[in-house]
């Protein structure tokens, strides 16, 4: 079972379009073939995030946290006890970085794969979603 830590920005463009990889990843969440990761400043960063973009026509507060929620019942939740800041160009992607590292994830999905140069370092690939569905066999 691939262990993965989901950026915040795929989180966006599923809520955003039912269309694409990242909402096939989004519906495959809780799939035998892999498991997501979550830490506390994750959770709080999609949900924030989710509802200063999301919010709208088609979905309300309501609607993101429940969303948030469905996440945190499927994944693996983990403490983060250490800090390695600033390590990555973009400091908003550290902690992203440290929980991929504490919950030994074989992948981040982001579509920022640039933002996480350095991360391979420490046996993480960094890959788009489309990649990610590739690996498991659900390439849209």
């Amino acid at each position: 079972m691939y262990q993965v830590v989901i950026d915040t920005n795929v989180l966006v463009a599923a809520l955003l379009s039912n269309r694409g990889a990242s909402h096939r990843l989004l519906r495959l969440v809780g799939d035998r073939r892999w498991r997501i990761n979550l830490s506390v400043p994750l959770v709080l960063e999609y949900e924030q995030t989710l509802k200063r973009v999301c919010t709208g026509a088609s979905l309300g507060g309501s609607d993101i946290d429940s969303v948030v929620c469905f996440l945190c019942a499927n994944a693996n939740l983990r403490p983060i006890f250490f800090l390695w800041r600033p390590l990555l160009p973009d400091p908003k992607d550290d902690f992203v970085l440290e929980l991929a590292v504490e919950s030994r994830a074989d992948f981040v999905v982001t579509f920022n794969t640039r933002d996480f140069a350095g991360a391979e370092r420490f046996g993480v690939r960094v890959i788009s979603p489309r990649e990610f569905l590739a690996i498991i066999g659900e390439a849209p």
